[in-house]
């Protein structure tokens, strides 16, 4: 069994270049995680970020983009049209091959956890 997680982070930054991809390279070096697609919107001042791989390495570098948004992305001077909760918005956990809905929710709990002590 080889189960596959899909991952689609939302960061509140859509206009910087240079944090969008260190964000996306932060992804990127990640083993076995696979960065299949992002994109920015600039009124918005949102990216949204699309990857696939194990449970581990999802979690790995859901956690590594996560942090990376927290050092480069300032919520004391954002602006934009879309509603945020803070530098990293959402982190949903998709299910895609060998793996239920319950066991991403375990993966997100545990996610969370982590992002929570460090």
């Amino acid at each position: 069994m080889n189960p596959i997680v899909q991952c689609i982070p939302n960061f509140s930054e859509g206009r910087r270049e240079e944090v969008i991809e260190a964000i996306a390279d932060s992804i990127r070096a990640v083993e076995g995680v696979s960065l299949i697609d992002y994109s920015r919107d600039n009124s918005h001042n949102r990216s949204v970020f699309t990857f696939i791989g194990s449970p581990a390495g999802v979690k790995a570098a859901a956690f590594a983009s996560c942090k990376k948004a927290s050092e480069l992305i300032d919520m004391t001077k954002h602006k934009g049209e879309h509603p945020r909760m803070g530098a990293t918005d959402v982190i949903p956990f998709v299910p895609i091959k060998d793996i239920t809905g319950e066991e991403c929710v375990a993966l997100s709990n545990d996610l969370g956890q982590q992002i929570a002590k460090e």
